[in-house]
């Protein structure tokens, strides 16, 4: 099996959609011999600041000299960023490998009407390739909600952290922030130390210290009270947390609520100090997330209101001076009109146009929510010719709405990334 083979079939099993539940990747891991039952997990749930969180703690654990595993969605560039170990992809040729040795086991299964879904393909993909390589220890980042999320297969997380919850996937999760918490807080084992921030949403972390004590579990609240800010900007933030000094170079004040998560949550692995935190912090590169590419492009997949709040606060802060035109592509199934009201006010004049997937909204429809918020509206299907028109005709470009947005203008090395 060549690596687009099997990255194909993985796509492939996208047909079968989300089927929250645990059964069907506990059979296949155990088929598997279970190579979870070989790792040590961080497991981080949350609605906003998932993979922010998570290659923070990574980053710090290989500091640390632990070998490190990161399992994260979606990926931006190239498929293989979704599984990590030690800050690097895993190669293509060990993905066709590792997808080869799973790909039977599915069939079977299939043939015997167990359907495995993409998530959960790639999910015991990931948990094998971590146990051969003997990681000490396995980074996963929820992929949507908790309790019936394949990564919930773990038996109990050495730390589970819970990152800012708000409204999202409420089709699946429920429709208020109560019900999505419940969900999220299902990663919540008997005895495990929890980690959240006290900027959590109040409704949230009744949800979480309920939880947590049905469990018989630790809570640690990284309290934001305790966070004097010395100095922000388009490179990052300077803060003091707990007397002590830090600087995370991702871009957003709330960037620091997430920080502050992450020292909380490893001040409770053992070995990993206060210089590797630092590190971490400093040197966390997150692609697609408020990241400045050049001198004139700034890209975001944020999708949610949130999302689209922490966006508009940016661009009021550090771009105030520009004449920016927004490129926009979202899914039909994220609160669209919410987040364009929050970014369009700070944007000259927005490019509509339609990623590659499915679940895309039409980008007429984006363009009718956005009437009320900006003039200068036109549409253009094609990702990467709305892209170079904006590039080409403004004085600043803005690329947000969804991963997916982000991934079909640059997956394949754009100019901007030379």
């Amino acid at each position: 099996m060549t690596y687009k083979q099997a990255v194909d079939y993985i796509y492939s099993l996208l047909v079968f959609g989300i089927k929250p539940g645990l059964e069907r990747l506990n059979v296949l891991l155990e088929k598997l011999k279970n190579p979870q039952d070989n790792l040590k997990f961080i497991h981080i749930a949350g609605t906003n600041g998932k993979g922010s969180t998570s290659t923070m703690i990574s980053n710090a654990l290989i500091s640390a000299n632990y070998k490190t595993g990161l399992f994260t969605s979606p990926y931006v560039f190239d498929f293989c960023e979704r599984i990590r170990i030690n800050d690097k992809n895993i190669p293509k040729q060990e993905l066709a490998r590792v997808v080869s040795r799973v790909k039977p086991i599915i069939d079977e299964l299939s043939e015997n009407g167990l359907v495995i879904t993409e998530f959960e393909a790639i999910t015991a993909v990931a948990l094998l390739y971590f146990s051969e390589q003997k990681c000490d220890y396995a980074v996963m980042e929820v992929g949507l909600g908790g309790r019936f999320d394949a990564t919930n297969v773990i038996k109990k997380p050495e730390v589970a952290v819970i990152t800012s919850i708000s409204k999202d996937h409420t089709n699946i999760l429920g429709d208020t922030i109560e019900k999505i918490a419940f969900e999220k807080c299902g990663i919540i084992k008997d005895g495990t130390s929890v980690v959240t921030t006290s900027l959590q949403d109040n409704e949230a972390l009744m949800v979480i210290e309920k939880t947590v004590k049905e469990k018989n579990a630790n809570l640690t609240v990284a309290d934001f009270d305790n966070v004097e800010i010395l100095s922000e900007g388009k490179n990052g933030t300077n803060f003091i947390y707990k007397d002590k000094r830090y600087f995370v170079s991702l871009d957003g004040r709330h960037q620091v609520e997430n920080a502050i998560g992450v020292i909380e949550a490893l001040n409770k692995i053992e070995k990993v100090e206060y210089e590797d935190i630092v590190y971490s912090l400093k040197h966390t590169v997150m692609h697609g997330r408020m990241e400045q590419i050049g001198d004139n492009v700034l890209i975001d997949g944020g999708h949610n209101e949130e999302c689209s709040r922490a966006l508009s606060s940016v661009l009021k802060s550090e771009y105030s001076d520009k004449e920016i035109t927004a490129v926009i592509g979202m899914m039909a199934d994220k609160d669209c009109e919410k987040y364009l009201s929050n970014v369009l006010p700070y944007c000259k004049r927005v490019i509509f146009t339609k990623p590659d997937n499915p679940r895309s909204e039409s980008p007429e429809r984006l363009s009718e929510y956005s009437k009320k918020y900006i003039d200068k509206i036109s549409i253009e299907i094609n990702p990467k010719i709305a892209y170079h028109k904006a590039v080409e005709n403004s004085q600043f470009v803005l690329v947000c709405g969804s991963f997916y947005l982000i991934s079909d203008i640059f997956e394949d090395g754009d100019k901007a990334y030379d």
